[in-house]
């Protein structure tokens, strides 16, 4: 096939999203050795072999069962015998526990059941209207069929659509052994898996991947009031992020401050709705602490430096006390610090004292004067002057426009 590459590419992305992608052909649905992983592991040989004489060419088939899951199917182009891309199963929206009481009511799903329900929906991936994947499929379908010329097709025959995995489950006597409640565990594992390896390598273009999976719907039920449930959940996050963070190269100082930032954040949720946006917080924030503090390729030396200088902005910070304090000579210190990190010492002193002057500005209702202070610059004039010249504004100009923005967003 001339799209091979393609082929493979599209497979790993929807995989890696948690979505099943494979491509099966009619042989090997006719030798009864079809590949199982597409639908949660079950074997659906006679859906395919259903579906097979349905596929028409330069057609996007679209197959919804019982549960609201989804389905693509379309059919290769050149290749030596009839082959079929396979795509889910996957939801368009996220499940809510009103759809998910009308569900479970319409497939007569006992009340003791509905959590097996809820763990084989947390498993899923929501790709809704524009998702990146649906743009890529798009694309993938020009490549295929060398044009736009092709189409997107409900199939309404309900009694051929796949059988959804948890309806093997409705007569086991223990939910909780169910095949389902069992890949619900292992997605959730990948996917925090995956999360944690993200961080690690500081790949802050994830975090759009991550977003839809950050809702109420996916936290596992480990408490009965749900805010606490979801407060649970964001605790364990912040441990795994923090742990990734420092598998990233970063110094705990710097872990410390963000994990305790967080572990402020979390007790102040007030409802479920605040966990998607302080999850995504959370994941790009350590994200972007892996970029800025990993100093894997630093001298040593040049490290120490660094973590002295930002554990305390207050302190001396001279270049001369810097190069005592580490047993080395003011000329090997400065010149190792000028070649590793392109700035001389006390220019890297004024950045990072200018950049928590911001901070504590936009973060607290200290006096100027105070802050100065906690920034290891006693005269305010100097501090002042040092200010306008990284931010364009007055330490008093700046708050002042910050409040006028929080006022206006």
């Amino acid at each position: 096939m001339f799209y091979q590459h393609e082929l493979s590419f599209l497979c790993e992305v929807f995989l890696k999203n948690r979505v099943n992608a494979l491509s099966i052909s009619a042989a090997e649905i006719q030798e009864g050795c079809a590949k199982s992983t597409l639908i949660h592991g079950f074997e659906q040989e006679d859906f395919f072999r259903e579906v097979f004489p349905l596929l028409k060419e330069r057609t996007v088939h679209r197959f919804t069962d019982r549960f609201d899951c989804r389905y693509y199917f379309l059919l290769l182009p050149d290749t030596a015998q009839p082959t079929a891309l396979c795509l889910g199963p996957f939801l368009d929206y996220a499940v809510g526990k009103k759809r998910l009481s009308q569900l479970a009511k319409r497939n007569q799903i006992s009340p003791e059941k509905t959590k097996d329900l809820f763990n084989y929906y947390a498993g899923l991936t929501v790709i809704e209207e524009n998702n990146p994947l649906l743009v890529m499929l798009h694309s993938f379908c020009e490549r295929i069929w060398r044009g736009k010329a092709f189409s997107f097709q409900d199939v309404s025959k309900k009694s051929i659509a796949p059988e959804s995995p948890f309806s093997r489950t409705l007569a086991n006597a223990q939910p909780s052994d169910t095949l389902v409640s069992i890949r619900a565990v292992e997605q959730r594992y990948s996917f925090e898996n995956d999360m944690i390896r993200a961080v690690t390598m500081g790949q802050t273009q994830m975090e759009s991947r991550f977003r839809t999976a950050f809702n109420e719907h996916f936290l596992e039920k480990r408490a009965q009031n749900p805010v606490r449930n979801a407060k649970n959940y964001a605790i364990i996050m912040n441990t795994l992020l923090r742990k990734a963070a420092e598998r990233g190269g970063v110094h705990p100082l710097y872990i410390d401050r963000v994990s305790a930032d967080f572990a402020k954040s979390i007790e102040k949720i007030l409802s479920t709705h605040e966990i998607t946006s302080l999850m995504c917080d959370m994941f790009g924030t350590y994200c972007r602490l892996v970029r800025s503090h990993a100093n894997d390729n630093l001298p040593a030396v040049v490290k120490q430096a660094i973590l002295v200088i930002e554990s305390d902005l207050a302190a001396d910070l001279s270049p001369s006390a810097r190069a005592k304090s580490l047993c080395v000579s003011l000329g090997y210190l400065s010149t190792a610090f000028k070649k590793a990190t392109g700035k001389t010492i006390c220019e890297y002193v004024r950045e990072k004292r200018m950049e928590y002057a911001a901070y504590l500005l936009s973060s607290t209702n200290q006096q100027i004067q105070t802050i100065a202070f906690s920034c290891g610059i006693m005269d305010f004039q100097y501090f002042s002057k040092l200010f306008k010249k990284q931010f364009g504004k007055t330490p008093t100009d700046y708050r002042i426009t910050l409040k006028r923005e929080r006022k206006f967003s």
